[in-house]
This record gives structure tokens, C-alpha cells and sequence, in this order.
């Protein structure tokens, strides 16, 4: 049977060029838009991913953070180039009020990994950064990110220096506002983003790929040998 994966990376990749066309990415949640794109620097012709593979790998800043790892009630102090020590860690921003598409990309990493034979798994860490801090507490995170895998990290922290781990992902965020409606608002980038052994980001993910798409490159990623 012929694989189909050219014909859907082909269309992933047009839409994906009409992005950084209009420098313009949709922010997950709000619905806004940002004035800065991700996928700037994407190499569109690497056919042997679904993901989109970065021509100029982005450098992850380290700031002091928290995370939801051990038993403190106000969390562990974390950072993401000290403390990413698996072999891959998937790095994705949102934050846990999100109506909609935080948990359709979270339950789709799941997914992804549940793919992944046990061995593999074992190598992946994944981590939620959130992007309001206001609310998004070590013990809401900790209990948000149980419906989808109790393995997931969940990351807080101040506002700045969340904000300047997010930029070094080319992640735009600002501080939640209230809407008219009762609602309440925060805009972000929904990329999910790879980070290796050397604190770089090589590739990221849009959020419409699928749990199989995702699995395929994450095993591709596990089998290539360490540089």
C-alpha cells in the first residue's frame, strides 16, 4: 500500500508556509493573534517528519521555575536546562482553564506516548508550562495533568520568568484578563516544542497533529544516535 504520509506532510507544509507569510500564528484558547511565528526557521522540505524541523534550533533559557515534582506542597524549583535530563522532553505551554485546545493537545501527546513501546516511553518527558501563573498553582496543576498522564510535569513560577522561558521557545504570552462576559482570557502559542540533550529545541509540532504523527516522529527521534 503507498504510504501517506508525502501527500498529508505536503498539505501540512503549505498551510504551514501561508502562516509565515502573514507572520501571524493563532494563539491557542483567545482566538487572537500574535504578531510572531514559530514556525519561522522551519525547514518546509524535510519529508522525513511530520513535525516541522527548525533550520536554526532554538536555545532554551533556564530561569528559576517550580515544578510539580516530589511532595511539597508549593512545589520543586525547577529549571528547564538543568532538570530536562531525559533523553527527549516534549515542552508544551497552556494553562489549565484552557476551554479547549490545551486538552486536546495534552490528551494527543498522550496518546502519542501510550503508542511508544515501554522502553521508549521511559525516554520522553513531557512538561506543561503554564502561562497563568495566577492560578495555576503546583497543586491545580498537579491535579489537572492526572486526567491525562500521571507522568507530565506540571512547570509554574513568577510571571517573568515564565514569560522568558516561553520567549526562548518563541512562545508569546501575557498576563490573564478578565472579559466583559465573565470569562477570562489568556493568549498563547500552542506549539509543542522538542528539546534534546544539548537544551535546544530541533523541531516542534502544530497542534492539529495527530497522537500517530506524533508517535512516528518521537520513535524516529529515540532511534537516531546521540550526537
Amino acid at each position: 500500500m503507498p504510504d501517506p504520509r508525502p501527500a498529508v506532510r505536503l498539505r501540512r507544509r503549505c498551510a504551514a508556509v501561508a502562516g509565515s507569510l502573514v507572520l501571524a500564528v493563532l494563539a491557542a484558547c483567545g482566538g487572537q493573534s500574535e504578531p510572531l511565528n514559530p514556525m519561522v526557521g522551519a525547514d518546509l522540505t524535510d519529508d522525513s517528519m511530520y513535525g516541522l524541523v527548525l533550520d536554526q534550533p532554538y536555545t532554551v533559557a533556564g530561569p528559576p521555575l517550580v515544578s510539580t515534582r516530589g511532595s511539597a506542597p508549593e512545589g520543586t524549583p525547577f529549571s528547564l536546562t538543568e532538570d530536562t535530563d531525559a533523553d527527549l522532553t516534549l515542552v508544551f505551554f497552556g494553562y489549565s482553564n484552557c476551554p479547549d485546545i490545551c486538552q486536546m493537545v495534552l490528551a494527543n501527546i498522550a496518546n502519542a506516548l501510550a503508542r511508544l513501546d515501554e522502553a521508549d516511553r521511559e525516554r520522553v518527558q513531557v512538561l506543561f508550562v503554564t502561562t497563568d501563573p495566577a492560578r495555576d498553582d503546583v497543586t491545580t496543576l498537579r491535579t489537572y495533568l492526572e486526567r491525562f498522564d500521571p507522568g507530565f510535569v506540571g512547570i509554574t513560577g513568577d510571571l517573568a520568568s515564565l514569560q522568558t522561558a516561553a520567549q526562548s521557545f518563541h512562545v508569546y504570552f501575557e498576563e490573564g484578563v478578565r472579559l466583559a462576559s465573565g470569562g477570562y482570557d489568556v493568549t498563547h502559542n500552542d506549539q509543542v516544542n522538542a528539546v534534546d540533550a544539548d537544551d535546544t529545541v530541533p523541531m516542534l509540532w502544530l497542534r492539529d497533529t495527530s497522537p500517530h504523527d506524533l508517535a512516528v516522529d518521537l520513535a524516529t527521534l529515540l532511534s537516531r544516535p546521540a550526537s
